[in-house]
């Protein structure tokens, strides 16, 4: 398994997992924007955050991580923010997950972030039995949010 942070010229065999992904969680957003996101991601990995590629060993596209850079006011510091992580199902239980998780936290660190944080839906027990496995710790919170039409 090889992991690589994804450029333009990962970006088609990125598209099918961000798509498998999001009809995962049943949400559709468009190809385009889907791409878009992850141009800005390449074009200020400083300032936006990065997405990383798991290869299986035939070289073959299995997984993806998206980290995004914030900030927690509870720590006074930096944070990554793994919104995305996905395994294509065919490669789940190959270590793809784990190994995408210790690179997101490598990244923070690189980064100077403190702390790697995400979430997973509650009904999603076998990313929480990943999450578990790497020692992840389980908060309890609940999340609302609120369209911000242009």
């Amino acid at each position: 398994m090889t992991l690589e942070r994804v450029t333009e010229s990962e970006l088609p065999e990125l598209l099918p997992l961000m798509r498998a992904y999001c009809d995962f969680y049943e949400v559709q957003p468009s190809d385009d924007a889907l791409l878009a996101m992850s141009r800005e991601l390449i074009a200020d990995p400083e300032k936006e955050g990065v997405q990383l590629l798991a290869r299986d060993d035939d070289g073959n596209a299995v997984g993806f991580a998206t980290i995004f850079w914030s900030w927690s006011t509870s720590d006074a510091a930096r944070i990554g923010v793994m919104n995305d992580l996905f395994v294509a199902e065919a490669a789940r239980g190959g270590g793809a997950a784990e190994a995408l998780i210790r690179a997101c936290v490598d990244e923070c660190r690189a980064r100077g972030a403190g702390r790697l944080t995400w979430q997973t839906a509650l009904d999603n027990h076998r990313a929480q039995a990943v999450y578990d496995r790497v020692g992840g710790v389980r908060e309890h919170w609940v999340d609302y949010w609120l369209e911000a039409p242009a």
